[in-house]
């Protein structure tokens, strides 16, 4: 199970993620989300050895100018929630950076679109709550297609990641439900470590 964790902050959270060995270490920018990210922060980024991790810039819509002067010296993945289509996306990563393509699910006939993003090096199947923690619905979970490139997020939690892992899912993002249940956005350490172990037993 590869596990990638969204709206982190780079001081507070970096080196738990990377001790735990957490695949996917996603960082926000977008100006109406309460983990949105100031430049400042972003480059307390450098400090870090990632070992394993990889850092993500989760964006919508971004420019060439800020994908060159942010994310290119960053990050090694670029996340895309906005309207971008597959030209967009050949264009991105010609820049150097792979590519998460977020699909939001509302019905069967939307996964089925995945197949129009083959620049993409992972497809994330979100619902369209983008950071709400909208329940992605059970039963399209087993239609979507297995393998390594294909993400679910969506509700995923200590609670559900056996039951999801039954259904075939073999890659997962979250973060609202890491967080502190007395702040949106910021993250609970223990809940972290909690479903870490979760998925390495799941793993044995």
């Amino acid at each position: 199970m590869k596990v990638k964790i969204c709206g982190l902050h780079p001081a507070r959270d970096v080196q738990l993620c990377i001790d735990l060995r957490v695949d996917f270490l996603g960082f926000v920018f977008y100006e109406k989300s309460p983990r949105n990210l100031s430049f400042k922060e972003i480059k307390k980024l450098k400090n870090y050895v990632k070992k394993d991790s990889l850092f993500v810039a989760v964006t919508v819509n971004p420019t060439n100018d800020f994908i060159e002067k942010i994310i290119s010296e960053n990050f090694d993945y670029i996340q895309l929630h906005g309207s971008e289509g597959n030209e967009r996306l050949k264009e991105i990563k010609s820049m150097g950076l792979k590519i998460i393509k977020t699909i939001k699910i509302n019905s069967l006939s939307d996964i089925n679109s995945y197949k129009n993003f083959d620049n993409a090096d992972i497809i994330l199947f979100d619902t369209p709550g983008m950071e709400k923690s909208i329940k992605f619905p059970e039963s399209l979970i087993s239609k979507l297609p297995r393998g390594n490139r294909y993400a679910l997020a969506g509700s995923v939690s200590e609670d559900n990641i056996e039951k999801l892992a039954k259904l075939g899912v073999t890659f997962c993002d979250l973060s609202s439900s890491l967080e502190s249940d007395k702040e949106i956005g910021y993250k609970d350490h223990q809940k972290i470590k909690n479903f870490i172990c979760k998925v390495n037993e799941l793993k044995n």
